[in-house]
Formats: structure tokens, sequence, C-alpha cells
């Protein structure tokens, strides 16, 4: 998982590698790593847009079964 802004933040690190289990979903990734990291981790997530392998994906998305793919975590940015 590559984190970005507050998510990296919150996180203590830009990026790192998270396991779940077979036919886990974003929302399953989610909820594992707000465990890991704790409520402000969570708070951040529940913000967040998620990308899976450079695709936009929806917290009901599936994980693909390979052993390792990318999942990278925008929260929202101020700006224009």
């Amino acid at each position: 998982m590559r984190y970005f802004a507050a998510a990296a933040d919150a996180a203590g690190a830009d990026s790192e590698e998270v396991t779940v289990g077979r036919g886990a979903t974003i929302d399953d990734l989610r909820t594992t790593v707000g465990e890991l990291h704790g409520a402000e981790m969570a708070r951040v997530l529940g913000l967040c847009s998620f990308l899976l392998d450079g695709q936009v994906a929806e917290p009901d998305t599936a994980l693909p079964s390979t052993e390792r793919i990318r999942v990278d975590v925008l929260p929202p940015f101020a700006g224009g």
C-alpha cells in the first residue's frame, strides 16, 4: 500500500505491505489497516479514495487473488 498526505501521516510511513485473506474487498483492507494503526488511521481511511493498480476502487471491489497488488490511499486534497 502507498499512502499519501494525511494517510501517510496517520500510518507513520509512505508505504507498507499488508496481507488480507482470500476474497477480501477494499473495505476489508480498510478495516485491517485501521486496526493495525489505530483510531486516527481508521478515521482518515474513512475519507480516502483507493486506487487498485491505478484504477478507482469502490469499497466493495474485490482484491485480486494475485500475490502482490498496489493499492494507493488518497485522502481528499485541498486546493485546485
